[in-house]
């Protein structure tokens, strides 16, 4: 069952395979839909400084019962701090909202501030900076694992070069129609897992008619082929959710994607438009 099944990161952290994304869920929301997830059986809870709602995180794990060694928890420093101190500080307080003591793994929300996402500005000198807080935090017992998001291979090659530890994880877009292919090698080759945040692209593959043949021939959902996909290119799914329904059909991916459809799906036809989420940066307030 995909719920019991890890991964290692390059320092020996076991990670569960299967993620559950916060984006878009508020504090007060959150705690219940935390809740349920532990009781279904996810492990593995995603959020970010930028979604606002680890306070309510933090109380639906404390209000689940379950022991904090048991879960995994992800958050993400804002892509606006490029300093340091205000990094040193971010986690901190992410620590205080989550009302943990440790975080088992926190990333590098983006290589720019969102109002400068994907500019030529590539903020490699700044980056350094962040690196070096969670370095920092990470000897401190304050992280378990450290990695980044949304990072181009220039990004990670700058701390590849410039760091004492070197990134653990990735976390890009990934999904049926959008596979950036070698930047998925890059990362593997330096040991770097790859984590796939809207694997099911914001639902609009759910419109896909050739997607849902494929899915209708293993007898499954569109949504589940699209997890299987993430995992058969042996990357980490974060499908977000709220419908607790689709929460436990998510953790239903035990069949097999065969190599042939598989091409197919590796080559279908990008998809343009993700409708009202089409808007990147999707945070700007710093």
């Amino acid at each position: 069952m995909i719920l019991n099944e890890k991964f290692n990161l390059s320092n020996g952290i076991e990670i569960p395979k299967l993620g559950l994304g916060t984006w878009l869920v508020d504090n007060q929301k959150v705690v219940d839909i935390v809740k349920s997830a532990i009781e279904i059986g996810y492990r593995h809870i995603d959020t970010a400084q930028a979604y606002e709602n680890e306070i309510g995180i933090g109380k639906g794990i404390k209000e689940s019962g379950i022991s904090r060694n048991e879960l995994f928890i992800t958050s993400k420093i804002h892509a606006g701090f490029k300093t340091y101190l205000e990094t040193k500080e971010s986690i901190n307080k992410s620590l205080k909202d989550l009302d943990v003591e440790y975080i088992d793994l926190m990333l590098i929300h983006a290589p720019q501030p969102w109002d400068k996402w994907r500019s030529n500005e590539r903020y490699f000198e700044e980056n350094k900076e962040v690196w070096r807080a969670l370095e920092e935090a990470y000897k401190n017992g304050l992280v378990k694992a450290i990695g980044v998001s949304n990072f181009l291979q220039d990004n990670l090659e700058n701390l590849l070069k410039n760091s004492e530890i070197k990134p653990m994880v990735n976390q890009i877009l990934i999904h049926i129609s959008n596979t950036p292919k070698s930047l998925i090698d890059f990362c593997k080759n330096n040991d770097i897992l790859v984590e796939a945040y809207s694997p099911i692209a914001h639902g609009v593959v759910l419109r896909n008619e050739k997607i849902a043949e494929i899915a209708k021939k293993y007898n499954v959902s569109i949504a589940q082929l699209c997890i299987k996909y993430i995992l058969k290119l042996n990357c980490l799914p974060l499908p977000k959710t709220t419908n607790i329904e689709h929460m436990k059909n998510n953790t239903l991916v035990d069949f097999d994607i065969s190599d042939k459809d598989m091409q197919t799906l590796l080559n279908m036809e990008t998809i343009n438009s993700y409708d009202e989420f089409s808007y990147f940066p999707v945070f700007s307030k710093k």
